[in-house]
């Protein structure tokens, strides 16, 4: 399956939540996914890209600059998300060359990510794609009222 790879417009807002809804399993609405998605795409230091096949958004990646003390810079993928009607056909693996074509583009020369431990089939995916696992990690929230 041959995808178009393009940054995301604000009309894609529906889209990406379907796909993060329906793929990652967030309850999200497309009015909070457009106005998260406009202040990204005005945002310099993140991008969303998506895939479009047949016509329609089939996936989606947001990536963020990542910048801490103690490494050097980095993208971080944020989001990753592929109908399961375009998945094992290349949309996710070109979703991922776009944030390191970014990558590449800045100067930074690492992407980064984190995936649910339950995630076992993304992990053999990033695997494949040359990612490494190298730790395992906890997330902890705090809601603050």
């Amino acid at each position: 399956m041959q995808a178009e790879i393009r940054t995301a417009h604000a009309d894609d807002a529906e889209a990406i939540a379907r796909l993060s809804r329906d793929s990652l399993g967030y309850d999200c609405t497309a009015a909070l996914v457009r106005e998260k998605l406009c202040r990204a795409l005005g945002d310099d230091r993140q991008r969303v890209f998506v895939a479009v096949c047949d016509g329609q958004v089939a996936g989606f990646v947001h990536a963020e600059d990542y910048e801490v003390l103690y490494f050097d810079a980095m993208k971080n993928v944020l989001g990753l998300a592929v109908s399961p009607v375009y998945r094992r056909q290349g949309v996710g693996t070109a979703l991922l060359l776009a944030v390191e074509n970014w990558a590449r583009e800045t100067g930074v020369h690492g992407v980064r990510l984190n995936s649910g431990m339950t995630r076992t089939g993304a992990h053999a995916f990033y695997r494949r794609n040359g990612y490494t696992d190298e730790k395992a990690q906890m997330r902890f929230i705090k809601t603050i009222e």
